[in-house]
């Protein structure tokens, strides 16, 4: 591998700003995207609160697009839109053959399921829409966006659980650092907030119980129960470094490491040891050429459940030695909730960011740093400080990890 690879432009859907500018200076400023769902009744639930988008409008799609997708795919679809605008790309500025496709969806088309399920159960069979099948795939949110830019080059879904938005970006950044891609748009969509995903994921007690918006969702917090659910999109222009130049594009950050592993241990429960984890982010740093100590910021899976975050900080540590306890470490899910397969790419833009503006954010939510957790997880106040590489994290159910590595342009 040979080329670099650097980031153009970048899109975001998310329960704190349908805009990647706005979402960056939400997470700065702190807001708080969780809050009662008011989208069905939740008398009946455990669990009454999540981090939902109500202020999507939907605007860069025509009304017949909005009626033929998804949510998740009406979030990504805007999402790489955002994006493919702020890289200034054209049809005469990116050879269609060599741009390349790689997004996805950790669940797919819940939202369309339950309502056409609904509509066959009460209506019958002949009052299902003939469109459910590519309303609910998971590919037809690849597919779909590279209809609209005319990409013809790769297109693929990959479908990786909470680690899905962060495995596509890597696999763009490999198509394109092995020669055979220009430019690609790769990142995630979720729309999970529905009566059987809640009901799912509340049985199997991986949903915070607390139903308190400001303390529901509370990374590496010693009273942390669970995640709180969250929807939205994310989504990255990955370029050649030589054709970004060459038209003169605005460069946020190069991505110079991407590291993939399974802890082949649990369906849902991450290793203990981290281990998997661990060798996702060293094979990250290898491919960048780096030690440990050069990596300032680590953008955390950080989800608020008691295994994953006591499993991810052991990942942490076997990884960065004595290291460990200097790099700045944060978890953003205390704003936006947990978008799932959406999540690694609305965190990649979080690093991309605090490499650019050379700002760490802190860990909302966190008010008690669990004893057991001894790393810096930046509590409290936002850190102006140098950011030269920021490290973001993805594990998923499966055991399923992923790491991504940017630098400062």
């Amino acid at each position: 591998m040979n080329k670099r690879v650097v980031v153009t432009g970048m899109g975001a859907v998310t329960p704190i700003g349908c805009d990647s500018t706005l979402f960056w200076e939400n997470i700065k400023a702190g807001k708080n995207g969780i809050k009662e769902i008011t989208a069905f009744d939740t008398a009946e639930f455990a669990v009454k609160i999540a981090a939902a988008i109500e202020e999507f409008d939907g605007a860069r799609l025509d009304k017949k697009d909005l009626r033929r997708m998804d949510r998740f795919t009406q979030f990504g679809m805007t999402a790489a839109l955002e994006a493919y605008e702020m890289a200034g790309l054209s049809a005469e500025t990116i050879r269609s053959d060599r741009f390349a496709t790689i997004a996805g969806s950790g669940i797919g088309g819940f939202l369309t399921i339950e309502k056409e399920h609904e509509k066959l159960l009460e209506r019958g069979p002949r009052r299902v829409s003939p469109l459910v099948v590519p309303m609910i795939i998971g590919s037809i949110l690849a597919g779909s966006i590279a209809i609209r830019l005319n990409a013809t080059g790769p297109c693929h879904d990959i479908v990786t659980a909470c680690a899905t938005g962060t495995n596509c970006i890597g696999e763009a950044f490999r198509l394109i650092a092995s020669g055979q891609c220009d430019a690609a748009v790769a990142g995630g969509a979720e729309a999970p907030i529905t009566p059987l995903a809640l009901a799912g994921f509340a049985n199997m007690t991986a949903l915070s119980t607390k139903n308190d918006i400001e303390r529901s969702s509370t990374p590496f917090d010693k009273d942390r129960d669970g995640f709180v659910m969250g929807e939205g999109a994310g989504m990255l222009i990955l370029e050649e470094l030589e054709h970004a130049l060459a038209r003169d594009a605005h460069i946020y950050a190069e991505v110079v490491g991407y590291g993939s592993t399974c802890d082949a241990y649990h369906i849902t429960s991450p290793s203990p040891d981290g281990r998997g984890a661990a060798r996702a982010m060293e094979a990250a740093m290898r491919e960048a050429g780096i030690a440990p100590e050069e990596v300032d910021y680590i953008n955390a899976h950080g989800t608020g459940t008691p295994y994953n975050d006591l499993f991810e900080t052991k990942a942490i540590q076997a990884t960065f030695g004595n290291a460990a306890e200097k790099v700045a470490v944060s978890s953003t899910k205390g704003q936006t909730g947990h978008m799932m397969g959406a999540a690694g790419a609305a965190e990649a833009i979080v690093c991309i960011r605090a490499v650019g503006e050379d700002y760490i954010p802190p860990t909302a939510g966190l008010f008690t740093v669990d004893p057991e957790l001894p790393l810096d997880y930046v509590q409290g106040q936002g850190r102006h400080t140098p950011v030269r590489y920021a490290m973001s994290n993805s594990l998923g159910f499966g055991g399923h990890n992923a790491t991504l590595l940017f630098k400062k342009f």
